[in-house]
């Protein structure tokens, strides 16, 4: 069984808007709206992620080959899924990103990039390293990056919009956020069988 996650409703449509014939969970950040385990089996999380260091800009694709959980253990990514997503990327005519991925508690802002990067990590995500399954692969893409940071107050979005500091990077995020979220299930979508795409919806 094959299971998509994504941790945000933006995240999920997208993936629902290039992928048909599977499973997709919308399981919140953190995993946090995840109301029943996710079954044991092929477990893909596709969205955005943060980049912890320099040189990877906002739409890079970063297909890990490996994923630090929480707790400092190590969990390795199915090689054969790598291998897929990392194919699809080159298809679609971007060159992926294959470092570390790190699974952190809360967004990565500031100097804590570099205390993560320093751990062999390229980009932190909150919900990969969570994951126990038989076969697990990430598909994920560059938002935030050390030189465009946002706001720790967006893993609350209505909170967020009440603060008019944060105003301008709401338009950012209205325009970059879509895009990085569609590009990671494009690679998704090139990746899997013929059979289980369709076009994207409008």
């Amino acid at each position: 069984m094959l299971t998509i996650l994504a941790a945000t409703g933006l995240e999920a449509k997208a993936v629902r808007r290039a992928v048909a014939g599977v499973r997709v969970v919308e399981g919140g950040v953190a995993l946090s709206r995840l109301r029943h385990a996710v079954p044991d089996g092929t477990v893909v999380t596709c969205g955005i992620a943060g980049a912890l260091r320099t040189g990877l800009p906002t739409g890079t694709v970063v297909v890990p080959d490996r994923v630090l959980r929480p707790d400092g253990e190590w969990l390795r990514c199915d090689a054969a899924l790598v291998d897929a997503f990392v194919d699809a990327a080159r298809q679609l005519g971007m060159e992926p990103e294959r470092g570390a991925l790190a699974t952190t508690p809360a967004l990565v802002c500031g100097a804590a990039r570099a205390q993560w990067a320093r751990r062999g990590c390229v980009a932190a995500d909150m919900e990969t390293g969570l994951l126990h399954a038989s076969r697990v692969a990430a598909v994920r893409v560059i938002l935030d990056t050390p030189d465009h940071e946002i706001s720790e107050a967006w893993r609350w979005p209505v909170v967020a919009m009440l603060l008019p500091c944060l105003w301008g990077q709401a338009i950012w995020l209205s325009r970059e956020a879509p895009r990085c979220a569609a590009r990671a299930a494009a690679v998704v979508a090139a990746a899997l069988p013929e059979e289980r795409r369709r076009p994207s919806a409008g």
